[in-house]
């Protein structure tokens, strides 16, 4: 019991053949994992087959999660919290597409999603030996690191330049041991088809984030459109919507808990090879600041908007995303705490150690790595209080402090001689973050913008001696003004309020940007030197790191003699795992579905549980449809799966085992918060609309049976 725990508690070198609900697998792996013994009913070809059609051809990466294609004219489905931004971009206040919903009952009415992209990838190939090519012989971390950094843009924008809308991604595998390009076309044409209100779809708020049970309606409808030629463009009028080569079909059936499930997505990172050192940093260093951070921004917005609705709707997606991740790390610290995950990892690495020290050639080779690696945490220790300001200078001190870190930061970048500059910083990149600087703009909210500029200059005020930021002292001591007195003024004065005038500030030289004595620019000059200071730390840190865990991850080859599934890298994987429900604690039994009875149940008529009038009343008179599952005699609302999943999945399709959608990912559960870092048989799970509920908010509630003929269901 205590071996079986050490091995799957730290997803050590679990074989393919073991509990293989662990694991979020490479396409290229599908043959290894016997599937058709676990319950799959269709040849692994059909899920991924290079070259040919396959399941995979359906689901698309698209807004940082997933989705799929579901009907033959580009319709696709996904979560609703990640078609929330665009939702919230498109709103206003008398057009309130977040709190209402929206539905196009015409293809004329869609509207665009903006600056949403999606992405299907048409290739995978094992490139390591073409990238550590030229890397070859050099033995500095730092030097070694560039080189392939320098190799990987060379070899994706060339895919770019063969074809406007293709895309190349090349991940490293098992800390730089394997290296995968990823050839994808690009569409950046998506439309908005239909969304739920709020109440359906984020039903619950974050009282319900990561919970279980669970009663969200997590879902919404967008259509990829394209040139009339088939290629991915901007948004034209003359577009046309994209013909999927494959798209999925919808389950006709029931479904049961023990049933086989599927999910192919593309989730983003996981650290399942981590060593102690890791999760120390993460757990008492990482978490703790980013948890006390992310409130701090929350409260702003909350307080600011109070009494405003347009500007809830310009925060809606900033609050949601940082109320999100911050759930996430303080379950991180909870379940680590409950576990006592940090000292399994001492204990196992003491383990590790005895073997490594046991024969000579091994001790030379390994016995120093985890004492290595320690070492470059405690460089990072140094600066630590420096850096998180200087992040949050540049990304959460608001909008126009953002811009101009940006602007300046390309035009001294472009600046430096092209061998040291940074690779793929191109004129076509400059053209790109021009466009996008309208999606910058549109949830720029003044009020919280001030708050969260002068938070992050008192941040920096505090710095004890040894950390302060030089460039920014102009501020603090010389400029006769209290903070709150500079940020009024900064915000009185500066021209970056206008978005033309920002767009036309990149790609001019940087000493023509300081002449203009704009206080944003001030601050993004100020912290410049500090800011290439830390960027030089972190990417020593990265590449030393990588090396020794690189090394680290041979040596637990050469001890388990087993074969890894790689750490997620945001490239499409496969993971399975039956219907299951789990117990949470002492005589406690969740079931894993939940109807839409639990929903009235749990309606007070205020938010987060304000379930709409509509939906209670189909509920009150049983009005079903065909919608209701045999068992729980009521419209199933979500189920769990052990499936193995991670951020990025959200929208990822849940299939049968005849390769049919039955649901969508959009969540993992509470008690087992930890996945990232481990897979947990007992706890972990994968909560997933129903899409038989799905149907029956389309069809019944919202009167749309125009999307379900289209998916081929009527």
């Amino acid at each position: 019991m205590k071996k079986l725990l050490i091995v799957t508690v730290f997803c050590t070198l679990t074989s393919l053949s073991a509990v293989a609900q662990e694991g979020m697998w490479l396409l290229s792996q599908l043959g290894q994992l016997d599937l058709a013994k676990k319950g799959l009913q269709i040849p692994v070809e059909k899920i991924y087959s290079p070259g040919k059609p396959c399941l995979a051809n359906a689901v698309l990466q698209l807004g940082g999660g997933t989705a799929s294609f579901v009907s033959p004219e580009g319709l696709v489905v996904t979560n609703h919290h990640v078609a929330y931004t665009a939702l919230q971009r498109a709103s206003s206040v008398s057009s309130d597409y977040l709190t209402n919903g929206f539905l196009a009952r015409e293809r004329t009415a869609e509207i665009s999603a903006p600056g949403y992209q999606a992405q299907i990838m048409l290739e995978m190939k094992d490139v390591t030996k073409e990238v550590l090519a030229d890397a070859e012989g050099i033995t500095d971390p730092v030097e070694r690191n560039k080189k392939i950094t320098e190799k990987i843009a060379s070899m994706t924008e060339a895919v770019k330049e063969k074809k406007g809308d293709h895309e190349a991604d090349v991940v490293s595998l098992f800390e730089g041991k394997q290296y995968i390009m990823h050839t994808y076309k690009v569409f950046k044409d998506i439309r908005i088809v239909y969304a739920p209100p709020s109440s359906i779809g984020n039903y619950g708020g974050e009282t319900d984030n990561w919970m279980w049970p669970r009663h969200t309606g997590d879902f919404s409808f967008m259509r990829v459109y394209v040139s009339p030629k088939g290629e991915g463009t901007e948004y034209s009028a003359e577009n046309v919507p994209y013909k999927p080569e494959v798209w999925l079909k919808v389950a006709q059936g029931d479904i049961d808990e023990g049933d086989f499930n599927f999910i192919i997505g593309y989730p983003g990172s996981t650290t399942r090879y981590r060593s102690s050192n890791s999760v120390a940093w993460n757990l008492q260093k990482n978490y703790p600041f980013s948890i006390s951070n992310f409130k701090a921004i929350i409260d702003l917005c909350e307080g600011l908007t109070k009494d405003d609705p347009a500007g809830q709707i310009k925060v809606a997606s900033l609050e949601k995303g940082l109320a999100n991740a911050m759930k996430n790390y303080q379950g991180n610290i909870d379940g680590m705490a409950k576990t006592g995950f940090l000292q399994k990892k001492l204990d196992y690495e003491k383990e590790f150690l005895t073997w490594a020290n046991s024969n000579p050639e091994r001790k030379s080779k390994y016995a120093d790595i985890l004492a290595k690696e320690k070492a470059q945490y405690d460089m990072l220790e140094k600066t630590r209080e420096r850096d998180n300001v200087i992040g949050i200078l540049q990304s959460l001190s608001g909008t126009l402090s953002g811009v101009a870190a940006q602007v300046y930061g390309v035009a001294r970048e472009m600046e430096k001689p092209e061998e040291e500059r940074q690779p793929g910083l191109t004129e076509e990149t400059l053209k790109e973050y021009a466009n996008g600087m309208s999606y910058t703009y549109n949830d720029y909210y003044e009020p919280v913008d001030e708050a969260m500029l002068l938070r992050a200059l008192k941040m920096a005020e505090a710095l004890p001696a040894g950390q302060r930021i030089a460039g920014l002292e102009y501020i603090f001591t010389g400029s006769g003004m209290t903070l709150e007195q500079w940020v009024e003024k900064a915000y009185s004065t500066s021209k970056l309020k206008d978005m033309e005038f920002a767009k036309g500030l990149i790609g001019k030289p940087s000493s023509e940007l300081v002449k203009l004595d704009d206080p944003f620019i001030g601050i993004a000059a100020g912290i410049y030197d500090a800011s290439e200071e830390a960027s030089k730390i972190s990417q020593a840190f990265g590449a030393n790191v990588t090396a020794l865990r690189k090394e680290y991850i041979e040596a637990l080859y050469e001890w388990k003699g087993s074969a890894l599934y790689p750490d997620a890298s945001g490239t499409i994987r496969f993971t399975w795992g039956p219907i299951k429900g789990y117990k949470p604690a002492d005589a406690v039994w969740y079931e894993p579905f939940t109807s839409l009875k639990g929903v009235v149940e749990k309606n007070t008529g205020a938010e987060p549980f304000d379930a709409p009038a509509g939906l209670v009343k189909l509920e009150e008179v049983k009005d079903y449809g065909r919608w209701s599952d045999p068992e729980l005699t009521d419209v199933p609302v979500a189920f769990l799966n052990q499936c193995d999943i991670t951020g990025g999945n959200s929208g990822s399709p849940v299939m049968n085992a005849r390769g049919e959608i039955i649901g969508i990912a959009f969540d993992g559960n509470y008690e087992a918060m930890t996945s990232n870092w481990q897979y947990d048989y007992t706890l972990q799970r994968c909560i997933a609309v129903d899409f038989r509920y799905v149907l029956f908010v389309t069809e019944k509630f919202s009167n749309a049976s125009f999307l379900l003929k289209e998916m081929g269901v009527f």
